[in-house]
């Protein structure tokens, strides 16, 4: 996607470890009329599939994934990082190690929100070792739900997930394809 990719070379930032920071429009302050486009082309990349649902990891996921909802009609859930008054039984749950962050976190979707009828696209905003990505499958098999398929704005193509996806044969788009970053610059794919 040309629009994204020119975003990423203007305000992205590339940071030790291999680290793209793409705050100003994505994942802290918000591009609104690029987060649109963005689900419009999920929209058309997928539009083949029966989706009834999509699926994301908060917050960071939370944009596309509404955007990519209201151009294909249907709702979106985004898993939980943290348990709350109001989210703690009936849950489906999955431990997920965050690349970025060092951290493991617990994310948790509510039953209701997700059955064995549903056919779910998980759109995230990275992908890169595929944690989120595999925690979010492990969620729609505990549901018995049906995977069609992962959006990804931002792929690391020279970190393992897109491997994994490949694998197991599941449809992966992706928006915006790294293949290195040299000298503080993003070499695309």
């Amino acid at each position: 996607m040309r629009a994204l990719e020119e975003k990423i070379r203007q305000d992205g930032q590339v940071l030790p470890g291999n680290v793209l920071k793409v705050d100003n429009f994505l994942n802290h302050q918000i591009d609104p009329q690029l987060m649109y486009a963005i689900g419009q082309e999920f929209q058309r990349l997928f539009a083949n599939k029966p989706i009834t649902k999509i699926l994301t990891v908060e917050s960071s996921g939370i944009a596309p994934a509404v955007m990519a909802g209201l151009a294909m009609q249907v709702p979106v859930v985004f898993a939980r990082k943290h348990k709350s008054l109001t989210l703690k039984n009936d849950l489906y749950t999955a431990t997920v190690y965050s690349y970025t962050k060092k951290t493991s976190n617990e994310i948790s979707i509510s039953r209701k929100f997700l059955t064995a009828a549903d056919h779910v696209l998980i759109i995230d905003d990275f992908l890169a070792n595929g944690q989120a990505v595999e925690g979010l499958m492990a969620i729609i098999a505990a549901a018995d739900a049906t995977l069609e398929g992962v959006g990804i704005v931002i792929e690391k193509s020279f970190q393992k997930g897109r491997q994994l996806l490949d694998a197991k044969g599941i449809q992966t788009e992706s928006l915006a394809r790294i293949k290195a970053f040299a000298d503080g610059q993003v070499i695309f794919a």
